[in-house]
């Protein structure tokens, strides 16, 4: 049966879903609420205007040909800032076919966080425990803060075995590395990649990011090309590119949620981080035995800006490289395009990959990872119509 959800229905779900956790919260000295979209919408006109709202979203058709189109969302670290953007980018998923499950997510807020621990954990949990189905696609809401407070409570292990049998794409970056590097230390991969607030909210997404996104996720194989020169010889080397935000995996280093890649390529980015901070985390995955144990490292965008080392000015991201590259004996590359930018290029984290030097530059192709049927959506409508040069600009806003 076709329903069309207005965002009224959309709203009272996850008031109602809101209202039962706020007993749980209030139980522990805290309080959950739902962050309500501003009053006035394009789509939800002011009271007493005499305009009827226009449907929320259409619930997608069943999937072509019976391929799965399910996509659920999970949040597992920091609310959405401004909740009227999230129509936008429900809508988006939805017009691209995606049966978006878990709404409630995305509009909840407790203290810094989308929701309480118990709601945060139950996003993954549910699917974990059989309670929610497996759905076709894991998607972050946003990063920020808090998924490290979730790791000891879901059952990682069932959780990969069960996205395994399904060959669920997990989709995040920043502060879902947590949830990424807890799922890969069970052999699940996930991806590098855009999230619902932080990308498909934007009124105009990045062509680039939702281009990679399409490409990558409908491949079975993919390649990364970065044509930037590379201070250090570029070594050819086949290995697991793995990894992510260093400031999450520096605070894992020791845990059981850091996975234990021998032989593989790490893959690191970062925000708003002075030189000698980013140094003295990548000293402790040296320091822990990580680096030791990876062929190379490479290095994604940093936003260093107008970043300086406040005790020395002059000590920079590429002083940073040398000096790591040294104790730890091996290649760091730098230039990968991925990080807290506009444009993003959608990877696998977790797959096997292989490193090759090209005019001075390098490439990695990505193989062995599960994608999406492109007959099964229509991915298209996720590229913004043109608009003049629009292609996204490489310092844009994203958030995280």
């Amino acid at each position: 049966m076709n329903t069309l959800f207005s965002r009224r229905r959309l709203l009272q779900g996850a008031a109602a879903a809101a209202g039962s956790s706020l007993l749980a919260a209030c139980g522990s000295g805290g309080k959950t609420v739902t962050v309500q979209p501003r009053p006035q919408q394009p789509n939800f006109p002011p009271a007493g205007s005499g305009k009827k709202p226009t449907p929320y979203v259409k619930t997608p058709p069943q999937a072509r040909n019976g391929f799965d189109n399910s996509l659920r969302l999970f949040a597992s670290s920091g609310y959405a800032e401004d909740p009227s953007r999230l129509e936008t980018g429900l809508n988006r998923l939805f017009q691209a076919g995606f049966a978006v499950s878990n709404h409630q997510a995305a509009y909840r807020r407790f203290q810094r966080f989308a929701g309480s621990d118990a709601e945060r954990i139950a996003d993954l949990q549910n699917v974990a425990n059989g309670r929610a189905p497996v759905p076709k696609v894991l998607m972050g809401v946003r990063g920020g803060y808090g998924a490290a407070r979730l790791l000891p409570h879901i059952d990682w292990a069932s959780l990969a075995a069960r996205m395994r049998d399904k060959q669920t794409l997990l989709f995040g970056f920043s502060d879902v590395t947590a949830i990424q590097t807890a799922l890969l230390a069970h052999g699940m991969p996930s991806f590098a990649g855009p999230m619902l607030y932080s990308e498909f909210s934007k009124a105009v997404p990045s062509p680039y990011t939702m281009d990679s996104f399409i490409q990558t996720t409908t491949s079975t194989h993919t390649t990364v090309t970065v044509s930037a020169f590379q201070s250090s010889p570029v070594r050819n080397m086949e290995g697991t590119l793995w990894g992510g935000n260093l400031s999450v995996l520096a605070s894992l280093a020791g845990s059981p949620y850091l996975p234990d890649v021998k032989g593989g390529i790490l893959f690191l980015e970062d925000v708003s981080e002075q030189p000698y901070r980013i140094e003295r985390m990548l000293y402790t995955l040296l320091l822990s035995g990580v680096l030791k144990k990876q062929q190379a490292i490479v290095l994604g965008d940093f936003r260093m800006g107008n970043i300086r080392d406040t005790y020395d000015s002059s000590y920079n991201l590429t002083a940073v490289a040398q000096t790591v590259s040294r104790a730890a004996g091996i290649p760091v590359y730098t230039g990968f395009p991925f990080g807290h930018i506009a444009n993003k290029t959608t990877f696998p984290l977790g797959a096997h990959a292989r490193l090759q030097g090209i005019g001075g530059g390098y490439q990695i192709s990505f193989s062995g990872y599960p994608t999406l049927n492109p007959n099964a959506l229509n991915l298209e409508a996720l590229r913004p119509p043109p608009v003049g040069l629009e292609t996204g600009s490489e310092w844009g806003e994203s958030e995280f």
